[in-house]
């Protein structure tokens, strides 16, 4: 595997791991999530990087297979170009339906490169 697509895996990775760090102390609940602005800017700074980082792998290899590749990186380019119409229920709907199983893709395309 190419080493930047590698490293930007491991950015996903890191960010989806550093997200679901927010919740070790605090219930991972809608309620506390919309009224923690450092909790919404924060888990919005790591959506960003997770979309960059798509946006990167598909540079260097535009047949690589992330689910929902696209959709990421729109995500990424709405947090930062149209900030104003990012809803919480959206982040938080994504954080609680998408990541899970985005973290579980890219914890087995890291594993399978090693191999």
């Amino acid at each position: 595997m190419d080493e930047k697509i590698l490293k930007s895996l491991y950015d996903i990775k890191l960010a989806i791991e550093e997200i679901d760090s927010f919740f070790i102390k605090e219930d991972k609940m809608f309620s506390n999530y919309e009224k923690n602005i450092l909790l919404k800017r924060a888990i919005e700074r790591n959506l960003e990087i997770i979309g960059e980082a798509v946006n990167r792998i598909l540079k260097v290899n535009s047949e690589f297979s992330i689910t929902n590749a696209r959709r990421i990186s729109g995500l990424r380019n709405q947090i930062i170009h149209a900030y104003d119409s990012v809803s919480d229920e959206n982040i938080w709907s994504i954080v609680i339906n998408k990541l899970p199983s985005l973290k579980i893709e890219i914890e087995e395309k890291i594993h399978n490169s090693t191999l």
